[in-house]
Formats: C-alpha cells, structure tokens, sequence
C-alpha cells in the first residue's frame, strides 16, 4: 500500500474526499467498536468521511490484546477491520491519545459529529485486603501480559506456585485458565509472546481454581470455553458433586445453551470421578466470594485466600448471592482477579457515570452533547462477544444517520475534519501512523513469527513500533 506510482490516483481521492463538503465523523477507538461503527457508516453514505483514532499506533484493540492465543478464529475479524480501514474515505490516525494530545472539544469543532469507542481500559477492584500483595493480579493485567500489551509488559508474574486461584467465572477466567494449564507445544503455535512462553515454560501451576459468588446455573462462560478445558491434555477437572445435587430438577425449565452448559458440567462431575489421576487439574468452585487475600510469613506475597461462603436467595438469572456467616481458606500462591472491566473517563467535557462507569447515553446518543456519541463497553459497559459489540455498534451507527436525516446534526456548516486536528497534533510535536504504516509493524510481526514458527512475534514496546512504521 505505500508509496507506488498506483497509489497516487487513489490518494488523490483520498484527499479529496477528506477536504469535501460530505460529513465528517470522528471516532475515538481503533477496536471492534470504532470499527463496526465506521463500516456501518461508510455502507450507508457514499459522500461520508469517517477518522478513527486510536492511542496505541497498532489498531484492533481487544481483537489484539484480548482474544486467546488459542483462539485465531475470532481474530479473522481482523480482515474485515482491514477492508474498513483501506476504504478511501477511512483514515486511521494511530499514536494519538484523545484527551491528551487533541481534546474531544477540538474535536467537535472539526467533524460533525465524534463517537466514543474507546472501551474498558481499567479493572474492577475487589475491594479487600491484601489485594495490593505481590503475586495478585488483574485478569485485564494478565491477558495483555500473554497478549503483548504495551503497557502489561512489565508485569512478571511467577508461576512458582501449585495454585492459582482465579476470581469470576466468565470466558476470561476461563482463558487465562486455559493458558496456564495448557501444553507449552500448543501454545507455541499461537502468536502468544515469547516472554509469556519462556515464564509458562518454567511454571509450576498444576491446580487452577475457577471461583464464583453464585452457584452453577448462573455461570457466565460459554459452552465452548468449559469443553475446551475439559479436553485439555493431562488435565482433569475437578468438581464437587454436592454443586451439582440439588439442580437436576431445574434443568428442564433452562433455556437450551444454559441447560447443554449444565449437563456438560453434570457429565464431567460423573466422568471425571472414575478417572486416572492426572498431573494438572482445573476446577469450579461456586457460592464463594473474596473476603481477604491472606499474605504468607514475609507479609509481602500471598499465601491464600479467605472465601465468604454464599446461598442464593431467589432462583435464575436473577438468584441473588447472601453470605451464609461462613468462611472458607484456600492455600494458592497466585489469585488473579476476573470480575469485570471498567471504562474511564476520557474528557471533562463529557459527561460520565462513575458508578455504572459509562458515559451516559439514550440508544448511543451521549445526554445533554449534541453531536457526540458512544458505541461499544464505553456504552453499554464491558459485556457480551464481538458479535455483541458488532450490533451495539450498528445502532449507534444508525441513531447517528437518522440525526444527519433529520436535521438535528447540521450538515450544512463544511467541517475541516482530520486536516485540522492533525495541524494541532503538528504543532503540537504529535506526529500519527496511519494505515499503511501500521500494515509496515504488521509485515515485521509476521516475518519475526514466522522465523519461530508463528503467526506473528508482536512488539511490547510502543518506541519499537514506531520506529518500523516511519522507518
């Protein structure tokens, strides 16, 4: 893509296009989010000019940074991404911190309209004791550890414990499960880093437990995520019968997924209890929530962990976790938190919710903000698949066409857009990656994966990253 005589006509155009007449939409976030968002709105107007920028000068967010290793499949929504963002009315603005380099009130000035995508970036805290000693961590932390996180790169974990304990039995827990346990020869295939590899390479952890304030019918992985740790190689689960008791009788009135999930984990209690030992084992344990992270003799690592024990009060979805007044120690030398994201505010000058940690809107449209918008965690919160954040987007997407429609987004004003905000960012010694030059970062990864055989050797430092792309 860079630099050919074949280039210059579609150049041209590209230009063109950014200085017309036609709207101008700003969209703060290079992930699944702001990718959905700009597809939608480029399919839907021919003359629409659509800039996404994002803080990191590599796109795709959680794509990148979240997704498994394991899971290549749920990367190919990649190339999708990539259509979007060779589209000669998109421009990918990389390295430029919103809020920071160019406030969101500059950049309502330049387009007609600016969407917030800029997702989750912070982690809920479990707000105990000891949660600040050595060998506790994020899950959030964790997962852009393995996953090449510029900022995660640092982080170190040891796994020279038997034990790891993790916190909230969503499909992340079950992930970073999953890579803690699982064969060194299959995960150096993936496109994990070599530093992650080289410290599972010597870890000790032979025993993961998955832990959950509410009992087995309120689990929130998938399907899919609990068969994958059921098949994992010398790994054997281990579960309490007593979970599983009391729940037969529930099972006909279950939702089909949630009922196949349950009889899956019914099957293994049974399955597993007449089976050979194994050298790794994996388990759920439920209606148990962090009282306090207990240190060891030094005071400064943990040791262990203090579970309230839980009942539920009500039945379902809806069935509420209460203490029981009983408590339960867990011996582990590793817990690793997996109860949630957060979003954070990006801007004073947008409005944000600190208790639900969104920016507060009706269907994608930000309250009281003419011409703002927000799609994706920053909407909604840090929920769902890809596939969620794919049709939270479209809405927001088309709540933002019907206002063009309507009038009350005012097309009639010409809007410099990106020409503007990137003579700020000059004088302002912010210099951008666009797209061809993150696609220069994209052909080293590859080549560097593919001389180690894998996919791709990911930069950890952001220096590195630039210096390929403007090299």
């Amino acid at each position: 893509m860079c630099g050919g005589d074949d280039e210059i006509p579609t150049l041209t155009r590209r230009l063109s296009s950014a200085s017309g007449p036609g709207p101008k939409v700003c969209i703060v976030g290079g992930g699944p989010a702001g990718f959905y968002t700009a597809q939608h709105l480029l399919k839907a107007r021919d003359d629409m000019v659509v800039d996404v920028y994002e803080r990191l000068p590599v796109p795709f967010g959680l794509v990148r940074f979240g997704v498994a290793p394991d899971h290549p499949e749920v990367k190919n929504v990649i190339n999708t991404f990539t259509q979007t963002a060779q589209h000669e009315r998109c421009y990918f603005y990389g390295n430029v911190n919103v809020g920071t380099d160019v406030s969101v009130e500059e950049l309502r000035k330049a387009y007609h309209a600016v969407v917030l995508s800029y997702g989750a970036e912070a982690n809920r805290s479990m707000r105990v004791s000891g949660e600040g000693l050595a060998g506790v961590f994020s899950a959030r932390d964790f997962v852009g550890w393995y996953n090449g996180l510029p900022s995660n790169k640092e982080l170190q974990p040891h796994l020279n414990c038997e034990t790891v304990v993790i916190l909230g039995q969503g499909n992340v827990a079950l992930d970073v499960a999953r890579i803690l346990l699982s064969p060194l020869d299959l995960l150096k295939k993936t496109d994990i880093t070599q530093h992650a590899l080289d410290t599972l390479a010597a870890s000790r952890v032979r025993r993961v437990l998955i832990v959950g304030r509410r009992g087995p019918l309120q689990i929130a992985c998938t399907i899919k995520e609990v068969r994958e740790m059921i098949n994992l190689p010398d790994t054997a689960a281990d579960m309490l019968p007593a979970d599983f008791e009391s729940i037969s009788e529930a099972l006909k009135d279950l939702p089909r997924p949630r009922k196949r999930l349950t009889e899956l984990m019914m099957k293994t209690v049974k399955t597993e209890s007449g089976q050979h030992k194994a050298n790794k084992s994996w388990g759920f344990r439920f209606l148990r929530s962090p009282l306090e992270v207990l240190p060891g003799p030094d005071g400064k690592r943990v040791a262990g962990i203090r579970l309230a024990v839980n009942k539920l009060e009500g039945s379902g979805e809806d069935a509420k976790a209460v203490p029981t007044g009983q408590t339960e120690d867990l011996e582990c030398g590793m817990v690793i938190s997996s109860i949630g994201y957060k979003s954070l505010p990006i801007d004073p000058c947008v409005p944000f919710d600190p208790r639900s940690a969104i920016v507060p809107n009706n269907m994608g449209r930000v309250k009281d903000t003419a011409g703002l918008y927000c799609s994706g965690w920053v909407k909604r919160g840090p929920t769902g698949v890809i596939a969620t954040t794919m049709n939270d987007s479209f809405d927001t997407a088309r709540m933002l066409l019907k206002d063009m429609d309507s009038g009350m987004l005012n097309l009639s004003v010409n809007k410099p857009g990106g020409q503007e905000i990137t003579a700020l960012l000059k004088e302002r010694g912010v210099r951008a990656v666009s797209f061809p030059e993150w696609e220069k970062i994209n052909l080293e990864e590859v080549r560097r994966g593919t001389a180690v055989g894998k996919p791709r050797e990911k930069f950890l430092d952001v220096k590195d990253m630039l210096a390929v792309a403007w090299s």
